[in-house]
């Protein structure tokens, strides 16, 4: 099912035109939109959708409209991380400039909203409030992010919330948007919701986790990465706020250098072993995904509707394990 969902998602991106004229506003458009992805959003919007009804094709055009502003949030923090590549391609400010990427990421704002506008009229206020309460929170995210970078100190709670507005709350807003969509109830919707939010601070979480301890091979990036650059993680949070004494010492030292290499990963490593980091961690991942399949079990629908649902996201997990 899920692989038939895709096929439609690529199908209606490949048809969508965007705009015409001047053609150096509009390439980047298409441009971003052909370098693949997950399009795990659009997927979630059209699961959601599933739960209720059969005539799941109908919905593509709007789910698109998700994954188009997704990957308009991609092309602004591309410019703001001044990152020279995104998946594997050069970035759309690096293939044309930074003032045509910001102008082609402001007009595809602006066609994700032409794309929800068509919704239907009964639910179309609905949308676009929701839709502009999980926009602005994403904003807010990404603030907070760069804000964490030059702050000595993140508490753990202030961590949780910028992912959660960050990345979660779009994979939130994907399934209650979908279950919208469908006309399903009030209480299904913000069960949907909810089961996106906190599954989408696992998948962070466990994102953090990999990167210390996860496989080269599997993970897709260099293993260690965060910690070279010193990122503000869950793992290191948690062990500026466990470690004592040497350990403290040892750990802010390592912080404190700039050097990038194999032996900083260890040392650091070491400490995270030390601390009792990792398993700690995966409590925690943990904890999010058992409360957001606990969201799932709230629906009123049957549970053979739940499946597609449930098991894509089941694989999901073991993907990024």
């Amino acid at each position: 099912m899920t692989s038939q969902y895709l096929g439609w998602i690529e199908s209606e991106i490949r048809k969508q035109k965007y705009g015409k004229a001047p053609a150096s506003l509009y390439d980047p458009i298409r441009y971003i939109m052909s370098l693949g992805g997950k399009r795990l959003r659009p997927l979630l919007v059209l699961l959601a959708y599933g739960l209720y009804k059969n005539d799941v094709k109908k919905i593509v055009p709007l789910a698109t409209a998700i994954e188009a502003f997704h990957n308009f949030t991609l092309l602004h923090d591309d410019i703001m991380d001044q990152a020279p590549l995104r998946r594997g391609k050069e970035t759309v400010h690096e293939k044309w400039n930074v003032n045509t990427a910001i102008l082609s990421g402001d007009v595809m704002l602006v066609k994700v909203y032409d794309q929800l506008l068509k919704s239907p009229q009964g639910s179309l206020k609905s949308v676009i409030s929701k839709f502009n309460n999980c926009a602005a929170e994403v904003c807010e995210g990404q603030q907070w992010d760069m804000e964490f970078e030059l702050m000595n100190t993140v508490s753990e709670e202030d961590y949780i919330k910028m992912i959660r507005q960050k990345t979660a709350v779009l994979l939130g807003f994907s399934l209650e948007f979908g279950a919208m969509l469908a006309k399903a109830s009030n209480s299904d919707q913000k069960a949907l919701r909810n089961f996106g939010i906190d599954i989408g601070i696992g998948f962070q979480l466990k994102d953090d986790w990999l990167d210390v301890y996860g496989n080269n091979e599997n993970f897709g990036k260099q293993v260690g990465g965060d910690i070279l650059s010193n990122k503000k993680t869950y793992l290191l949070i948690m062990a500026l706020a466990k470690a004592k004494g040497k350990d403290k010492a040892e750990l802010n030292r390592w912080l404190s250098s700039r050097a990038r290499s194999s032996e900083k990963v260890k040392a650091v490593t070491a400490i995270y072993d030390k601390l009792g980091i990792s398993d700690s961690t995966e409590e925690k991942i943990n904890s999010y995904f058992s409360r957001g399949f606990a969201q799932l079990k709230k629906l009123k629908v049957a549970e053979h509707r739940k499946s597609p649902l449930y098991e894509f996201t089941l694989q999901l997990i073991d993907r990024i394990s």
